[in-house]
């Protein structure tokens, strides 16, 4: 079997919902010339690792277990086979850490609570390990939805293209927190209000780093923003459906990528099981729904670009990933005929 070093295939690794005794995080290749997918390996000994950061090297692959005492892990890679190597783990003092990060120097890892409303920042040390908790903020109030919005809910945390901020979606709050990053502390510097009942839940810069867009789970919507980086400010520019006019029935938005060129984003509707595809106005930074491709399975949870032009969604319900051919003309899907089998996937973190 050939490993990681391939030039003809792609590697990424899948988080899952799988309890500890069980393969948990699966390093799989993605075949550039045919499309086909394997698993290369798989790693075991975590509950629910469920999201997953590659350090900007390579070489640490960060993990949040998701449970009601969440905790941050550190793996090493093997640069020869992918294979993990456990090299450290630290609570994160808060429940179901939902999103972890790494800020572009690689000296602070952030990650975000969802049951507990709070936010993290670790400081890395030598070998990617952790140092103790330099941030612990947590979030207070709520939402207009009672069964979602109950309390705050931090579902992702990120830092900013020019490395100054820390950019949290709190679906319970309706708010868009930015906290500057001030040597592992995060000081609260601005926050945007959603329409109440959206519920943000993540966010994406443009390749421009001028506009930002971020997927509401709850009103299935995409905001899109202006975003001034020098004062760590959004603007709103616009809200657009993620469903197709005449949807019925419930389901969630989940989440949101931008092409690589810049052209096209793109969004998942967990319920509708559908990629919806936007052009970009390269002027404005505003959006037109194109087309909604169907994700050939339940519940797309998370999706990523792969190179050679690949969408890949994990389809948490119904236990795969199925690959899609983007169009490099107009950004449409096409299914390539190809799916890999993954219990309970959550997250792709492709290996660039």
């Amino acid at each position: 079997m050939m490993g990681p070093t391939a030039t003809n295939e792609a590697f990424f690794y899948t988080g899952t919902y799988a309890s500890a005794d069980q393969p948990g995080i699966f390093l799989c290749a993605l075949n550039k010339d045919t499309g086909e997918l394997r698993i290369v390996n798989h790693t075991e000994g975590v509950d629910n690792p469920s999201y997953l950061a590659l350090c900007p090297d390579g070489d640490c692959l960060y993990v949040v277990s998701e449970t009601d005492e969440g905790e941050v892990l550190v793996y090493r890679r093997d640069a020869a086979t992918g294979e993990l190597h456990l090299m450290d783990r630290k609570l994160t003092k808060g429940a179901s850490p939902c999103y972890v990060s790494v800020t572009e120097d690689s000296k602070w890892v952030l990650t975000s609570n969802y049951s507990s409303g709070s936010v993290n920042v670790f400081p890395v040390g030598d070998q990617g390990t952790l140092g103790e908790m330099s941030a612990l903020v947590e979030h207070t109030g709520r939402g207009q939805n009672d069964d979602r919005q109950e309390g705050p809910h931090a579902h992702s945390i990120q830092p900013d293209p020019s490395g100054q901020y820390a950019i949290v979606c709190d679906l319970g709050l309706d708010q868009i927190i930015v906290y500057r990053q001030e040597e592992g502390r995060l000081v609260t510097h601005r926050e945007t209000n959603q329409p109440p009942g959206s519920g943000p839940r993540h966010l994406v810069f443009h390749p421009n780093s001028k506009w930002a867009y971020v997927i509401n789970e709850l009103s299935n919507t995409v905001t899109a923003f202006m975003y001034d980086q020098r004062r760590g400010e959004f603007t709103t520019l616009q809200h657009i459906s993620t469903l197709p006019e005449g949807h019925s029935g419930e389901g969630t938005s989940a989440d949101i990528r931008v092409s690589p060129c810049g052209r096209f984003l793109y969004a998942s509707n967990r319920g509708d099981d559908s990629i919806v595809l936007y052009h970009i106005d390269q002027e404005s930074g505003e959006l037109e729904a194109i087309e909604w491709t169907s994700t050939i399975g339940q519940t797309p949870r998370n999706f990523n670009l792969l190179p050679g032009g690949i969408l890949l969604v994990a389809n948490q319900d119904s236990n795969n990933l199925v690959a899609f051919q983007i169009d490099g003309e107009d950004g449409r899907l096409t299914h390539n005929g190809f799916k890999l089998e993954i219990p309970r996937p959550v997250c792709i973190a492709p290996v660039v």
